[in-house]
């Protein structure tokens, strides 16, 4: 700190006598991320108002005044017209003043019974919640152009893969609602971080609550929360809410991370199988051929700016004392970056869905290579009263001996077929090939066209709900 005499309008300055020197000012201060709360604290900072009218804390004029008052900061902060010094450190001291300019007492009462802990608190969570349920409807709107994508496209046999190998074969459409799948397990734990975000903090103070008469659960009700903090510690000093908020958001930079590095490679000269849009696609400053799939891409890179973030506030969090520690300052810029790459990716993923078509002239050229039937074959000789593990060296031998004579297991006559496998018959050739092997798959969930027809309609239902 410097030495100079006098006073910054800081809510802690009448205690110390020093102001902050330019670099200090900087480091304390927070305006640059946390401004992006100013809707969350004028929201919260006018149920307070409400709160402490109700107990009697200001009077009815004094309401009025700071409704008035924080209703022009809010249209100020909206057009962009409010300063926001550093020196203020953050948007609520931004606020604050900003508001006691305005309306002079009125203004000094509104911080009654209140912390800036537990109000920065309430904005972070009020954020957060918010947050889940845009992130949720983003991920809803994007599992629907999967669907839409395998009912139209759905039906096109092509291989799945298996260490990035070709496996077995597929409909299409099931590998693109293995997509969806991931992304309702992203729903899914959206929702639950919810719960835990929804509880409001507002309070608890500084850390050890209030002996005035607030009425916590009138302003939990009146800002949609479903419950209270039990604890003033815990209340101003979790962050789990935020940490669970991270990981949500990094789960599902992975799941949409894997499904960009299918579609990239699915989208390459060498394999073939999908063309997208250009709308989504970049060329090259020198080489006036290329196209690139730099948007799916830039959806993979998006996965380690989330990571990141979630080991940063992990890790601001591991070592801190109870209770608020000025540590937790930074953690809005993990928080805010981990949310923001996924509001970037997912409206851009949910284009390339829409407008992405797979190619099945190209996919069918090459569906026999890789012998996608060999498993089914094996599995013939099951209901044929083979050991599956004998008919699995059974078959085995016979791709070998398949790849020395350049053929698939379709094109081998009887005749060697039975000099492997004695059981076979000729109705062997109906399970042979690609299309037929997805024709006969039974189990619920199995890589047929039956079992694409039942996802399509179940998911329909879910995603009209």
């Amino acid at each position: 700190m410097a030495s100079k005499k006098g006073k910054t309008g800081k809510s802690w300055q009448s205690r110390l006598t020093a102001q902050a020197d330019g670099a200090t000012a900087k480091l304390l201060a927070s305006i640059d991320v946390d401004r992006a709360l100013w809707g969350y604290d004028i929201a919260g900072s006018m149920v307070h108002a409400r709160m402490l009218r109700k107990v009697a804390l200001i009077s009815a004029k004094d309401l009025k005044a700071i409704n008035r008052g924080l209703t022009a900061v809010a249209e100020d902060l909206s057009a962009g017209v409010l300063a926001c010094p550093v020196e203020l450190e953050d948007i609520h001291m931004v606020i604050e003043k900003a508001l006691i300019d305005r309306i002079g007492e009125p203004g000094r009462k509104l911080h009654t019974g209140r912390s800036r802990n537990d109000q920065v608190a309430l904005d972070l969570r009020l954020w957060a919640r918010d947050a889940a349920d845009e992130l949720t409807e983003g991920v809803r709107v994007l599992q629907k152009a999967f669907v839409a994508m395998a009912q139209a496209q759905g039906r096109i046999v092509m291989p799945a893969y298996t260490h990035t190998q070709r496996a077995q074969p597929i409909v299409a459409g099931h590998a693109l609602m293995a997509y969806v799948e991931m992304l309702r397990r992203d729903v899914e734990r959206l929702a639950d971080a919810r719960k835990r975000i929804n509880v409001c903090p507002l309070g608890a103070g500084a850390v050890a609550g209030s002996s005035l008469p607030i009425d916590r659960r009138m302003t939990a009700a009146l800002l949609g929360f479903s419950a209270v903090a039990a604890n003033s510690i815990d209340a101003v000093s979790d962050r789990d809410f935020l940490a669970e908020l991270c990981f949500a958001c990094t789960m599902l930079a992975v799941h949409l991370s894997r499904w960009a590095e299918d579609w990239i490679l699915y989208s390459t000269t060498e394999f073939g199988m999908l063309e997208l849009s250009d709308d989504y696609c970049t060329s090259s400053s020198m080489m006036p051929q290329k196209k690139n799939a730099d948007t799916l891409e830039l959806i993979r890179g998006k996965a380690a700016c989330t990571l990141a973030n979630l080991t940063g506030i992990v890790t601001l969090l591991k070592g801190l004392p109870l209770a608020y520690n000025r540590d937790m300052q930074d953690d809005k810029r993990f928080a805010f970056a981990a949310v923001d790459a996924m509001r970037q990716s997912l409206p851009v993923a949910t284009g390339i869905v829409a407008t992405s078509r797979f190619r099945p002239a190209r996919i069918a050229a090459g569906l026999d290579a890789g012998f996608l039937d060999a498993t089914a074959l094996a599995e013939y000789l099951v209901n044929h009263g083979t050991a599956f593990r004998q008919a699995h060296q059974l078959v085995g031998r016979l791709v070998a001996q398949a790849e020395r004579l350049g053929k698939t297991l379709a094109q081998l006559p009887l005749e060697t077929l039975r000099e492997f496998c004695g059981r076979v018959d000729k109705d062997v050739y109906n399970y042979l090939g690609p299309a037929r092997v997805v024709a006969h798959y039974r189990p619920e969930g199995a890589g047929g066209t039956k079992q694409l027809d039942q996802q399509i309609r179940e998911w329909k239902k879910k995603l009209a709900r």
